[in-house]
């Protein structure tokens, strides 16, 4: 049974302060809490670090480390946390602490459950990510302007089928939606000119973190 407190246990691949490198809090400076273990393989993963390993720590144990920082934003990622039953706990309790709190996830997985608090930043994967059959589709009329859509690119035929799903599923009436290019794999300018071709109601994102400390940084 899942325990629901501080003394809920969760598999922590590693706790770091860093700038948020995506989403609409770009450049905030931010406590990163990295959950292991992740049922999905996607290409262009660049916490393939975070799939095995980390240290067992109780709720109690994580928020005593965040508060070591003084953070306002703390954000929850992966590995895909929502993979940990506990990792709903986690979230409650560092809402209730009072800190601002976005939840990475795939997609993959029913965020049903996500305190309403959380910002829950939601991938959607492409075809190219090789992982396109996980998207949980019934995820999608769960999202409020609170939270976030985003689409990691790889290539043209990427950008072509999230175009389709962003304008078929009027993405952007629910909550920002953001395009981003898989670092090193498709040309930043191109992405940039085939939203401004087409009016996509979509913001382009570049991972901060890979500009400033390049591919190690898997913020």
């Amino acid at each position: 049974m899942s325990l629901s407190g501080p003394s809920a246990q969760l598999r922590i691949s590693e706790i770091f302060y860093s700038l948020q490198g995506e989403t609409g809090r770009i450049g905030l400076p931010t406590v990163f809490i990295r959950l292991t273990g992740c049922p999905l393989r996607c290409t262009y993963c660049d916490t393939v670090h975070a799939f095995t390993g980390g240290q067992s720590m109780s709720v109690a144990q994580i928020l005593k480390q965040v508060a070591e920082y003084a953070p306002r934003y703390v954000t929850v990622t992966g590995g895909e946390p929502l993979a940990q039953k506990d990792c709903l706990a986690l979230l409650r309790t560092l809402c209730d602490a009072g800190y601002e709190v976005s939840l990475e996830t795939s997609g993959a997985l029913d965020i049903g459950d996500v305190d309403a608090r959380v910002m829950r930043v939601l991938d959607i994967k492409t075809p190219a990510s090789g992982e396109v059959e996980k998207n949980r589709w019934e995820n999608l009329p769960l999202l409020t302007k609170h939270d976030e859509i985003k689409f990691v690119l790889c290539d043209e035929p990427d950008y072509q089928w999230a175009k389709q799903i962003l304008l078929q599923h009027q993405l952007a009436e629910k909550c920002a939606v953001s395009f981003s290019p898989a670092y090193g794999m498709l040309n930043a300018v191109h992405l940039a000119e085939w939203i401004l071709r087409d009016r996509l109601p979509a913001r382009m994102l570049l991972q901060l973190h890979k500009l400033l400390w390049g591919n190690a940084a898997g913020h």
